[in-house]
C-alpha cells in the first residue's frame, strides 16, 4: 500500500494550505499552527501542560468595577463561564446539593472570578463521607479539573446551521469558549479580571449505601487558602447498571489516524494501541457499542483533518482476481473488544462519497483507481469478491453476527442496489445506514440512523423493534439546535439522551468522537463546518463539558428505562404517565421556546422523585 503521510492537506482551502505548506517550524517541532495558520506560539500537539491562545475579547472594565476583589462558589454546569466576564455573587452558591443513583456519574462546576493575579490557582478534594456512617465515595471516583478554553466560532449567519464552507475564519465571530476539562493541569495562573471554572464529576460506585454524601472542595493561591466549599450528594435507593450494560445504543465514530497523528506515533504500532486505550476506554464508558471501521480508502473523501485510510488492503492478482488481506481491521477490532466495546463493527463503505477504490495491482506493480458505480458490471465484481471474502473472515473469527456493512447518506436507488449486492454475496450481512429516511429501505437495514428533523412512524419503529433492529438519529452540522459545537449550550448535548427515550428510539450517532484539527486543545474551529463538529474529547484523554452532558444524557434514559420497566411490572400507571408528560417537551421545536437546560431540569425533578 502506498504509505499514508502524517496529514492530508489536499482539501484545504489555499489561504491554509499555503500557511501550512510555508510553516518549517510545524515540522521542526517548534511551533504549532492553528487549521487558519495562526502560530500558537509553543510546540504543536501539546499533551501534559499548554497554553490557551489569547483571548480576542478584552475584559470589560466597568463590569469589573461593579463585583467584588474575589467571587467563588457553585455556579451551574449548563453555563459556559466567559473567561473576561465576571461573575457575581448573586449567581454563585456556598453549598450545592447533588441527586444521583448508584452506579451513576453527577457533576458540579465551581467558579472563581478574581480581579486580582493569581499565579498558582490550585484545589483540592476530599472524600465524601456518609452522614451517620462510615461508608464514603473516595476522591479516587472523582474526575476533577480546570475548564480551560478553546478557539470557537458560532453559526452561520442565517442561525439556522453551521455547515458550509469557512476558509476565512474573520468573517465569523471567533472567541475563547469553556469547554476542555482538564483533569492533567494541577496549577493555573491567571490574570487580573479573569474567571475561570473548575469541574468536579463524581462516579457513584455501585455498592453504595443509599444516603446524604457530604465533602468539600478548598481551593488555593499557591499556600493561601482563598475558600473551602461544601458539596453534597444524595445518593438514592436506585442503581444504574455498568454502561456495558446499558440499553442506549451510543455510536461515536472512532478516527485513530488522528490520534496517530497528533501523537506522532506510527500506526498500529504497540505505542499506538497504548495511547489509543484511555481514549477508547472513555467512550466505553459512556456506553460506546459500535466500532469505527474503513474497509476501503477514503470513505469520505478526506473530509477530516486525518483521513481514514483502509483497514484492508485490497490486491488485484495477475490472474485478474481479488485478495484482501484483513491484518489491519483484525488488530483494530481485536482491540476495541478486547476493552468491551463489542456489540456492533460498522464497515464504511461500499458507496463512499467519491466513487473510487485504491488497490494494488500486481501487474503494474503501483497502486491503481478503480472508478465504478453500483449496478456497473465491474463493481458487482469487485465488491462481490469481497463480500464473500470478508463474510468467510468474519466467521472464522466469531465477528459476521455483529458486523454491519454500513452507509451513510446515500441515495435511496444507490442503496436498494447495494443491499441486492449484498444479498446475494450473503443474505444474512448485516446492514446500516445512517442517512435519510425511506420506509422503502427499513425492511433491508439492521441499522437505520435518520437525522432528527426526520420522524419514523410508529409503525415502522413498532416492526423494527419486534425484529430486534438498532433505530437511533443522528444530529450533524444541520442542526442549529440542539447540537455540541464547542458554542452550543451545554444542556443541548445532553437533551439527546432525553430526546431519545421520548422518541422510543435506541440510541444516538455523531460522527466526531476525535477527528481533531492541528491544534484541538486550542482551536476547536474547521474550514468546513462549525467549531466542535469534528470532535468532542480532546488530546489527553481529557473529557469536555459536551462529553460529560452526552453521557448525562445517556444515563437519563438508562433510568427512564429502568423505571418505565418497573412500574410497567408493578401497573403504576400513573407513575408512567408522569413520566411520559415529563417527557413531552423534548422536541427540537421547542428548543426556540424552552432551552435545554429547563427542559432537563423540570424533567429530573420527576425522575428524582422516585
Amino acid at each position: 500500500m502506498k504509505k499514508r503521510k502524517l496529514c492530508n492537506y489536499a482539501f484545504l482551502p489555499l489561504v491554509a494550505l499555503a500557511f501550512i505548506c510555508s510553516a518549517k517550524a510545524y515540522a521542526q517541532n517548534k511551533e504549532g499552527l492553528t487549521l487558519s495558520g495562526q502560530p500558537t506560539g509553543q510546540p504543536p500537539y501539546p499533551i501534559v501542560s499548554y497554553k490557551e491562545l489569547p483571548n480576542p475579547v478584552s475584559s470589560d472594565k466597568k463590569q469589573w468595577k461593579q463585583v467584588g476583589k474575589m467571587n467563588i462558589g457553585w455556579g451551574s454546569t449548563d453555563i459556559r463561564y466567559k473567561k473576561e466576564e465576571p461573575v457575581g455573587t448573586d449567581s454563585l452558591t456556598g453549598n450545592l446539593t447533588l441527586t444521583a443513583w448508584k452506579g451513576e456519574r453527577v457533576a458540579a462546576q465551581l467558579v472563581i472570578s478574581t480581579k486580582e493575579v493569581l499565579s498558582r490557582l490550585s484545589y483540592t478534594v476530599s472524600d465524601f463521607s456518609l452522614r451517620g456512617g462510615s461508608a464514603k465515595i473516595k476522591s479516587k471516583d472523582l474526575l476533577c479539573g480546570f475548564v480551560r478554553y478553546v478557539m470557537t466560532d458560532e453559526l452561520n449567519k442565517d442561525r439556522q446551521g453551521g455547515c458550509g464552507y469557512r476558509p476565512d475564519a474573520s468573517k465569523f465571530d471567533s472567541t475563547l469558549v469553556a469547554d476542555p476539562i482538564d483533569h492533567l493541569t494541577r496549577e493555573l495562573s491567571l490574570p487580573a479580571c479573569t474567571s475561570q471554572g473548575i469541574w468536579v464529576r463524581a462516579w457513584i460506585p455501585q455498592n453504595a449505601q443509599a444516603g446524604m454524601y457530604t465533602g468539600t472542595v478548598t481551593v488555593k493561591d499557591g499556600a493561601k487558602k482563598l475558600k473551602t466549599l461544601k458539596l453534597q450528594i444524595k445518593v438514592q435507593n436506585h442503581t444504574l447498571p455498568e454502561p456495558s450494560r446499558w440499553a442506549f445504543h451510543l455510536d461515536l465514530w472512532q478516527n485513530p489516524y488522528s490520534i496517530a497523528r497528533y501523537h506522532q506515533v506510527p500506526l498500529w504500532s504497540k505505542e499506538h494501541f497504548d495511547i489509543m486505550k484511555p481514549y477508547m476506554e472513555m467512550y466505553r464508558d459512556a456506553g460506546g457499542k459500535v466500532i469505527t471501521t474503513s474497509i476501503m480508502h477514503k470513505p469520505w473523501n478526506g473530509q477530516t483533518y486525518d483521513y481514514y485510510d483502509s483497514m484492508v488492503t485490497w490486491t488485484r492478482k495477475l490472474d485478474g482476481t481479488w485478495n484482501f488481506d484483513f491484518a489491519v481491521f483484525d488488530k483494530w477490532v481485536e482491540f476495541m473488544t478486547s476493552l468491551g466495546i463489542d456489540h456492533e463493527i460498522n464497515c464504511y463503505s461500499m458507496v463512499p462519497w467519491k466513487m473510487s477504490f485504491q488497490y494494488f495491482d500486481q501487474a503494474t506493480n503501483e497502486m491503481q483507481i478503480l472508478k465504478t458505480q453500483p449496478g456497473e458490471k465491474e463493481y458487482d465484481e469487485v465488491w462481490g469478491s469481497f463480500l464473500q471474502s470478508f463474510a468467510k473472515h468474519l466467521k472464522e473469527k466469531g465477528w459476521f453476527s455483529k458486523t454491519c456493512i454500513s452507509m451513510d447518506e446515500r441515495p435511496m436507488e444507490t442503496m436498494q442496489k447495494v443491499i441486492a449486492l449484498i444479498r446475494r454475496a450473503d443474505k444474512e450481512f448485516k446492514i446500516s445506514l445512517a442517512g435519510s429516511l425511506h420506509e422503502e429501505l427499513s425492511d433491508g437495514l439492521y441499522d437505520y440512523c435518520a437525522a432528527l428533523r426526520m420522524k419514523y412512524s410508529d409503525e415502522m419503529l413498532q416492526k423494527r423493534k419486534s425484529e430486534g433492529k438498532i433505530t437511533t438519529f443522528y444530529t450533524s452540522c444541520e442542526e442549529a439546535h440542539p447540537n455540541t459545537f464547542t458554542f452550543s449550550a451545554p444542556a443541548e448535548a445532553e437533551w439527546m439522551g432525553w430526546y431519545a427515550a421520548k422518541a422510543k428510539l435506541d440510541g444516538y450517532l455523531r460522527w466526531c468522537f476525535c477527528h481533531w484539527g492541528p491544534e484541538p486543545l486550542l482551536d476547536s474551529r474547521f474550514h468546513t463546518w462549525a467549531a466542535g463538529d469534528t470532535y468532542l474529547v480532546y488530546p489527553g484523554a481529557r473529557t469536555s463539558i459536551r462529553f460529560e452532558r452526552l453521557t448525562a444524557g445517556i444515563q437519563a434514559y438508562e433510568k427512564i428505562h429502568i423505571l418505565e420497566k418497573e412500574f410497567t411490572a408493578k401497573h403504576n400507571q400513573a407513575a408512567l404517565d408522569e413520566i411520559r408528560k415529563a417527557l413531552t417537551p423534548f422536541d427540537e421545536m421547542n428548543l426556540f421556546k424552552e432551552p435545554a437546560g429547563k427542559m432537563i431540569q423540570n424533567a429530573n425533578m420527576v425522575i428524582n422523585k422516585y
